[in-house]
């Protein structure tokens, strides 16, 4: 298993599973949770829940297809203590960057 792809197994267990597609989003040696595929509201449940294990300062990334991700994300990290640091659209696939700020 690459680096990385331990990396992100450590931070969320197999939801989903680790495919080398996945380090064209891993930067910085953030985790990354993958919720592409997934329908309101799971998208941003999961992203509360996996932002909720991570220490103030700690980041991840996040990858979605639901287009009311791009409202639901930054809504749901920023009532988890943490911002959005970033966020693009790449290739039908909504990638937010997201650090924690403070513990809820």
């Amino acid at each position: 298993m690459p680096r990385d792809a331990a990396l992100w197994y450590n931070y969320f267990p197999p939801q989903v599973e680790w495919t080398p597609a996945l380090s064209k989003y891993i930067e910085n040696s953030r985790p990354v949770l993958d919720l592409r595929g997934l329908k309101c509201p799971l998208p941003a449940m999961k992203t509360r829940l996996a932002l909720a294990r991570l220490a103030p300062g700690e980041g991840m990334i996040v990858l979605a297809t639901d287009p009311m991700s791009a409202i639901d994300i930054p809504h749901a990290a920023s009532q988890a203590g943490a911002r959005l640091v970033g966020q693009r659209l790449d290739g039908g696939v909504l990638i937010f960057e997201l650090v924690r700020d403070r513990q809820v």
